[in-house]
């Protein structure tokens, strides 16, 4: 997303970037997440924290809001998040929270600082849910006027056609005259 959004959540003085927030969302198992240690950093928690609460609340985090990462699924985002220069060394297999687990995480943490990124975060996944529902906007467009643009195609190919034919109509070599010719006669 090209926004460069500033965000009202501070953790001390600083502001959150809505971009950063949007780097740390991945695709696992076809579900949009944020891993356990990103959130634990945006919340201003140590990862330890984050995960003993969680741990506490069990009952409010069923598998659709959260799971763990196996470690060939954790292999391969540290391979991946080292491609893009991020530093990402996994002692543990971290969680993986979808927009709801997210959501309860704030409930679980109860600080200040944990309901407002939450917030934000909550935020950044409605704006990427509403850009991937205007792209399959935009493929539908794209397909239905790919399917106009191939039937126009039939009809120009008939004019054209046509008009080939017209123009080697034309160009066709000149036709003997029959008749008396005066000039050969003489000779």
């Amino acid at each position: 997303m090209a926004e460069t959004q500033k965000t009202k959540v501070t953790r001390g003085s600083i502001l959150i970037p809505a971009a950063r927030i949007e780097r740390r969302i991945f695709l696992i198992r076809g579900q949009k997440v944020m891993l356990s240690g990103d959130l634990a950093e945006l919340y201003g928690v140590p990862a330890k924290q984050l995960n003993q609460a969680v741990a506490r609340n069990r009952e409010r985090f069923p598998a659709d809001f959260m799971f763990q990462l196996s470690w060939a699924e954790a292999k391969e985002l540290r391979s991946q998040l080292v491609t893009l220069g991020s530093e990402a060394h996994f002692r543990f297999r971290p969680y993986a929270f979808t927009e709801e687990g997210v959501a309860m995480l704030s409930a679980v943490l109860r600080s200040p600082t944990a309901v407002a990124v939450s917030i934000e975060i909550m935020r950044v996944f409605v704006r990427l849910r509403k850009l991937l529902s205007s792209h399959h906007q935009l493929r539908r467009k794209l397909d239905s006027l790919e399917r106009k643009l191939a039937e126009h195609d039939k009809h120009f190919a008939v004019v054209f056609d046509a008009i080939r034919q017209l123009m080697s109509d034309d160009e066709a070599p000149p036709k003997a005259r029959i008749g008396y010719d005066a000039e050969t006669r003489n000779q």
